[in-house]
């Protein structure tokens, strides 16, 4: 169940195991505000996080490989989408992208749907800290040409590493611009 939507939210989305959690404690500077887990899959309901008492970081459930019942994961697909479409409340979806691979057909597909549904979105790559600088440029090349068969122009993109902290301001600012729209929106 989501609170009154009264307040601010910026979501987190991304395929099963691709460090959601993770950065999710990393912004929070938290070891477990978000449960990290090795078994895809772990975020089955939308969490919400009250941060400052004036926003909310949400924590929605994965998408694409997940070991539960496709029955389960179609109403997770359910449940997602119509949150998307009636929070009036989200102020950004950040899209997290494993660094570490080529582009996947879930995580494109996703992005199509966020840009056609006119959602706010942010591509966010994770887990940069586990190849070379080289590697995660290359997946991100790819990944954004991709895109770019068929969109005009690129949504934001971070780099980031919960690890090391590499991109934790730079999705700290644009959450921050995020927030000032809701705020200059509601005055």
């Amino acid at each position: 169940m989501c609170p009154e939507p009264d307040k601010p939210e910026v979501a987190f989305i991304g395929r099963s195991n691709v460090g959601k959690s993770s950065l999710i404690n990393a912004l929070l500077k938290s070891k477990d505000a978000a449960k990290i887990s090795g078994t895809p899959g772990k975020t089955q309901v939308i969490n919400h996080f009250l941060i400052e008492n004036s926003w909310y970081m949400v924590d929605l459930p994965g998408y694409g490989y997940a070991r539960v019942s496709q029955t389960e994961r179609v109403k997770w697909e359910k449940m997602v989408k119509n949150y998307l479409a009636n929070r009036r409340s989200l102020v950004y979806l950040m899209v997290l992208i494993d660094s570490r691979i080529p582009p996947q057909k879930s995580d494109l597909e996703f992005v199509h749907y966020a840009g056609k549904n006119g959602i706010p979105f942010v591509l966010v790559f994770t887990k940069a800290d586990k190849q070379s600088v080289a590697k995660t440029k290359s997946t991100i090349q790819e990944f954004s040409d991709k895109l770019l068969e068929t969109w005009e122009e690129l949504p934001p993109i971070i780099t980031t590493s919960a690890r090391s902290g590499l991109g934790r301001d730079e999705v700290l600012d644009v959450i921050a611009l995020g927030l000032e729209s809701f705020d200059a929106q509601k005055g």
